[in-house]
């Protein structure tokens, strides 16, 4: 009896102690900042202005120039959250597992409320050969995991040529998120006619890569899609046909159109927290899903500089990159002025 009275009180004292830690924590912060836009881009190239434009600057320069930075409890190191006026912004780091502690720590920061923000999870992105062009802007309405299920090496297949992923049904309830269809039907209205630019240069490169075709000379749009995330960095007709695949076998409500890292995890993430029906995500074109203009994985991959899209000498990009962010912030902005202007 003696024992398990000790026991329980040293329960008591430690639930007492965690309690009061938090406890501390909430009064060191004082009121939790009220966030009305939290922003999400994944990388940014030198700094956060007035240089070269990665997926933060546009809306750094535009929302939160002079703003407050604020370390991010286990976060990357170096990891700064920007807050100025209700509007947030942090730049997550790439690749799945960055994209979803980062945006976990963010959230479970209790500076900071988010229990009515909007989250804008942003950046740039691959997108669907025979469909789309560099420089078009994508508004998400489904995420899938492209790494889950099977995948198969072609040389492997009894037909070379065949699709190269397999359906696993034990995966289903992770692979593929549906955000807020509401909210994206609402957003879409409101941005679908914003104006988005291309260059002479990437004109010229689409049309050269795909033989003059109708769809790859077409001026860039807004349009709204499913997204399909994958670690693993893929280019070509087969990964393109197992996207088809993954997306129709996950009856995504809207057709496959981009492929990048991270937004299957942010959306698992903010799912987590709760809340799931207040996520966007906006992609803007960079480059296509399939290899362009005698491009090869070895000589595309295998060379540091052939492979940098964020360049205005990119092999892969032409001269897209800092448009195509400009037109995914053009589009971005209106939805967040829309939300601080309370009309949204």
């Amino acid at each position: 009896m003696k024992k398990f009275l000790v026991t329980v009180l040293l329960m008591v004292m430690i639930c007492a102690a965690s309690f009061g830690s938090v406890a501390e924590q909430t009064e060191t912060a004082g009121s939790p900042l009220p966030v009305r836009v939290l922003i999400l881009p994944k990388f940014e190239i030198g700094e956060m202005a007035g240089d070269f434009p990665g997926e933060a600057q546009y809306y750094y320069e535009a929302y939160l120039q002079g703003a407050e930075a604020y370390d991010v409890p286990y976060g990357a190191p170096g990891m700064k959250l920007y807050y100025k006026d209700g509007v947030a912004l942090c730049v997550l780091g790439m690749g799945k597992v960055n994209a979803a502690l980062a945006t976990m720590a963010i959230l479970s920061d209790v500076r900071f409320d988010y229990s009515q923000a909007y989250i804008l999870s942003t950046g740039c992105a691959g997108s669907a050969a025979e469909t789309t062009v560099m420089g078009d802007v994508f508004l998400i309405t489904a995420a899938v995991d492209y790494d889950l299920g099977h995948h198969a090496d072609g040389r492997d297949l009894a037909d070379p040529e065949g699709i190269a992923w397999f359906h696993d049904a034990d995966f289903d309830e992770a692979a593929a998120v549906m955000l807020n269809q509401e909210l994206a039907a609402k957003a879409y209205v409101l941005v679908k006619d914003t104006h988005v630019e291309t260059t002479d240069r990437t004109r010229n490169y689409m049309f050269h890569a795909f033989d003059g075709a109708a769809w790859a000379v077409r001026d860039p749009l807004v349009l709204r899609g499913t997204t399909v995330t994958g670690d693993n960095y893929w280019k070509g007709p087969h990964g393109h046909a197992n996207a088809l695949r993954m997306v129709e076998t996950y009856a995504c409500p809207d057709p496959y159109v981009t492929t990048e890292m991270e937004d299957v995890a942010v959306a698992r993430a903010v799912q987590r927290m709760g809340l799931l029906d207040r996520l966007i995500v906006i992609r803007g074109s960079v480059n296509m899903d399939v290899f362009m203009l005698g491009a090869t994985p070895e000589n595309l991959w295998g060379d540091a500089e052939a492979m940098t899209l964020a360049s205005e000498d990119s092999v892969e990009a032409a001269d897209i990159f800092a448009v195509s962010m400009k037109n995914n912030f053009n589009v971005g902005k209106v939805l967040i002025d829309s939300i601080l202007s309370g009309s949204f």
